[in-house]
């Protein structure tokens, strides 16, 4: 089949959630025979030269990206809050983005295209128009789930009434705009069900996110320090900065007082003044860090501390795929089919967070087993070769019923 996927940021490199898990996508459609291009936006807030982008990648793509200032505007900020739109869509709106897609449906012909993230989906009626492929919304998650959690969580009032209408905004465009696709592909179950709840009549399938299982080497022959903790990911996103906010005020200084000899490492692009600057005994800010496989095989046990976000947490599931103990709040693993004290630890508050962490640290055993049961989980449900093979049937279902 003949492919093509627009991406809200570009999915390569893909040292990210968003790209990981386009990426994952791209290689795995590729990899099965499929004909792929792809057309990302490119940013200030991921900006890629894409002639770094390797030769082959391109080639495998054929990848072109259009740049769009999504820098957040004072003015346009203040005056959304009169127009009842979606500051977060709107921003996406490009008159070039739209005259390179136009460009690329009259020249090739395309069985599918599809929408990476609700942000792209101001295009459905460009696509319509100059193309008669089926479209898909790949659903990376409950959009506006998220910014209701964000909400709910800040303290600041005029902060928390802003993120309100944001949220608002998002939901009103988000269930407005499911049924002008011809098939939905959501990243977790739950999210499936959601859609199928407020009465979406677009076809829906859930799809996780799937990984290469051939990259991950059950003994990678990189020492593992123990006990170590560490928290990866992309940091200018809220719900991760927050995270890591709370378990640095809520649980680190217990930790610290009860093991003196215990480091905290934070990986992750765009760290935050404020952390960066932080002089916190034995946290180590590494910031963006080369290979995050070589990263998670180095340290013992995976902190993920989040209290908004929506889908899958993709850096769980990398983590467990490389056996680390995984240490979660209860909405950090939604999505994964986890057991709580057989391939995670699952704590919702401080105190039980402590404690969740103190067993692995105090119990090298534990600490394996989690990791080693992690890995049988994510080698069982998560293989991008078999779940490819689910997405292609889907898009063979929806051509057929065209």
């Amino acid at each position: 089949m003949k492919i093509l996927i627009l991406c809200n940021k570009s999915p390569y490199p893909p040292k990210e959630g968003g790209p990981i898990a386009m990426n994952a996508i791209i290689e795995g459609l590729a990899g099965a025979g499929h004909q792929v291009k792809v057309l990302a936006v490119n940013s200030e807030k991921f900006a890629v030269d894409i002639n770094s982008i390797p030769d082959d990648y391109r080639k495998m793509t054929n990848i072109e990206t259009v740049f769009i200032d999504l820098s957040i505007k004072p003015l346009d900020a203040l005056m959304n809050l009169f127009s009842g739109k979606s500051y977060h869509v709107e921003r996406f709106i490009s008159t070039n983005f739209k005259k390179k897609l136009i460009e690329i449906l009259t020249r090739e012909n395309f069985d599918i295209v599809q929408l990476e993230t609700l942000y792209m989906s101001p295009y459905v009626e460009t696509i319509r128009k100059y193309s008669a492929a089926r479209i898909l919304l790949r659903s990376h998650n409950i959009e506006h789930l998220i910014w209701e959690r964000v909400a709910a969580i800040t303290t600041n009032p005029l902060k928390k009434l802003y993120l309100k209408h944001l949220a608002k905004t998002l939901k009103k465009y988000e269930l407005g705009v499911l049924d002008k696709f011809d098939g939905i592909v959501t990243i977790t179950n739950k999210d499936g069900e959601y859609f199928r709840q407020i009465g979406c009549k677009t076809p829906v399938l859930a799809v996780p996110f799937g990984i290469n299982l051939e990259k991950f080497k059950e003994n990678p022959g990189i020492e593992t320090e123990f006990p170590s903790l560490f928290s990866i990911g992309a940091m200018n996103w809220i719900p991760n900065e927050e995270g890591v906010k709370w378990f640095l005020d809520k649980v680190w200084p217990k930790l610290n007082q009860t093991f003196p000899e215990l480091n905290y490492y934070i990986a992750g692009r765009a760290m935050p003044d404020w952390l960066r600057q932080a002089d916190m005994p034995n946290v180590v800010v590494v910031g963006e860090v080369e290979d995050a496989f070589d990263f998670m095989y180095s340290k013992a046990v995976e902190i993920v501390p989040l209290f908004s976000g929506s889908g899958i947490r993709i850096k769980i599931i990398e983590g467990m795929a490389a056996g680390r103990a995984v240490v979660s709040t209860t909405i950090g693993a939604e999505g994964i089919h986890v057991s709580h004290g057989e391939n995670i630890l699952l704590a919702d508050n401080p105190n039980d967070f402590f404690d969740a962490v103190c067993k692995c640290v105090q119990n090298r055993e534990l600490t394996r087993k989690l990791g080693e049961n992690a890995r049988e989980l994510v080698f069982a449900e998560h293989s991008n070769k078999e779940l490819m093979l689910r997405l292609v049937d889907f898009y063979k279902m929806l051509n057929k019923s065209h």
